[in-house]
């Protein structure tokens, strides 16, 4: 058996930060996260006691509403797992970074009902464009830990670089959605859309720009 290497303090030199398999970990916790918040979701779709087309035509905002944080959490969800294809060891960073991404995802099945119910009201408009900014702002010191530790080469400089201005990006347009929303909450519902539609293609005009240098 190989001896452990020890500091000065006599602990193990490499205490506190696990390695590939703590990172299988991590990443596994947050994929049973993110799934019990979209079961929540789902929970929320309940079916109109009446029969008839027009009583189940009423849920139409409590669907729309869950279809667009569906997308949302999915997203965050595909690119999550591609943010700790690059990670190699668990810090702390790393985990208080990931424990507030998934603290401020599961709000979205809160503000998703609210939405839904209060049929686009201007201040449930403005709570969910608040909801959908916090992960974003989240996401930022999770991808600093990540990058400080994990892989390193050209590529992994161009992904980092990419998420981080796509996030920028993202932010602002949460942010403009908010005064946008006190003139009429679908241009704030627009904002929002206009965010997904940003992370959901796999490619736009404007990753020429998340590209360069």
């Amino acid at each position: 058996m190989s001896k452990t290497e020890l500091t000065d303090d006599g602990r193990p030199a490499d205490d506190g930060q696990e390695g590939v398999p703590g990172v299988g970990r991590v990443e596994a916790f947050s994929d049973g996260v993110i799934a019990i918040i979209i079961t929540i979701m789902v929970l929320e779709l309940k079916a109109p006691e009446e029969a008839g087309m027009h009583h189940l035509w009423q849920l139409w905002p409590i669907a729309v509403a869950y279809v667009l944080s569906f997308a949302y959490v999915g997203i965050y969800w595909v690119n999550h797992h591609q943010l700790f294809s690059h990670a190699t060891k668990v810090t702390n960073p790393l985990i208080w970074g990931n424990l507030a991404l998934l603290f401020t995802l599961s709000l979205v099945p809160f503000s998703t009902a609210y939405l839904g119910e209060q049929h686009f009201s201007r201040d449930a408009t403005i709570i969910y464009l608040v909801t959908m900014l916090l992960p974003a702002i989240a996401y930022g010191p999770l991808q600093r830990a990540i990058r400080a530790t994990g892989i390193a080469g050209p590529a992994a400089d161009r992904y980092h670089r990419r998420g981080i201005r796509k996030t920028l990006v993202a932010t602002g347009i949460y942010v403009a959605g908010i005064p946008l929303s006190f003139i009429t909450p679908w241009l704030g519902v627009a904002a929002a859309t206009a965010v997904a539609i940003l992370w959901f293609l796999p490619k736009s005009p404007m990753d020429a720009w998340f590209d360069q240098k």
